[in-house]
């Protein structure tokens, strides 16, 4: 049964389940409701309601949580202090993600004329191609509990920095380093990713929101229990 409290102080329970078994897969004491280590943190959960690239709620998330493991989560938090230090706040997009999530992303995927979202999230990728070019896959590195989707807020603002792109916008403009950008939004861009690798992620190269914990603690388990 998933449990409903989330306790940042409990002991870390080691998995060893295979990847072929994720469905079997035992809740880990050791997930943490980002909130309960970080109270003032910015959540924007878009898979939780419309505002994503399907344009609906996604199977899975039942509350706007982040969920991550709890060695995952004091890794944000450390971010979070420095980022605070200067000026910053961290506002998350997306955490864990269930792999009924994933699944319902690769449903999706396959009905070509349903394109709901293209004009804000995909305007430049067919959607027919989606597969081929990976921005949907069967199997995601946010169901390992240590995957999170992130930007930087301007504390004096309440805005986001701009980073030159949206949240989730397949294409080339999200790429680190890409060339579609400025030169201010490549420097913000910057300073995210120079604050994550400092506290032990790493980042992937096609989507400057996206970051992994290096030392994940379940690199080869895939979960599917809801984000409640």
């Amino acid at each position: 049964m998933w449990r409903k409290t989330f306790v940042v102080a409990c002991i870390f329970l080691g998995v060893s389940t295979s990847f072929s078994t994720r469905a079997a897969n035992p809740i880990p004491a050791s997930f943490v409701d980002l909130q309960t280590v970080l109270p003032d943190i910015i959540l924007d959960i878009r898979y939780h309601g419309s505002d994503n690239f399907i344009g609906e709620p996604i199977d899975g998330y039942l509350a706007p949580k982040a969920l991550l493991s709890r060695e995952a989560a004091l890794a944000i938090a450390a971010v979070q202090r420095e980022a605070n230090a200067m000026g910053f706040q961290l506002k998350i997009f997306d955490a864990y993600r269930p792999q009924a999530a994933v699944n319902h992303f690769v449903r999706w995927a396959s009905v070509i004329d349903d394109t709901l979202m293209k004009s804000q999230y995909y305007p430049d990728v067919e959607k027919k191609d989606l597969f081929a070019l990976k921005y949907i896959t069967e199997r995601s590195g946010h169901t390992r509990g240590s995957t999170i989707d992130l930007t930087l807020v301007d504390m004096a603002t309440g805005e986001e920095l701009d980073m030159g792109s949206s949240f989730d916008l397949f294409g080339e403009k999200s790429h680190h380093g890409s060339p579609l950008i400025n030169e201010q939004q490549s420097a913000n861009r910057m300073l995210l990713k120079e604050l994550m690798l400092r506290h032990g992620f790493k980042h992937y190269p096609e989507e400057w929101w996206h970051y992994t914990l290096a030392n994940e603690p379940y690199a080869d388990t895939y979960f599917d229990f809801p984000v409640k």
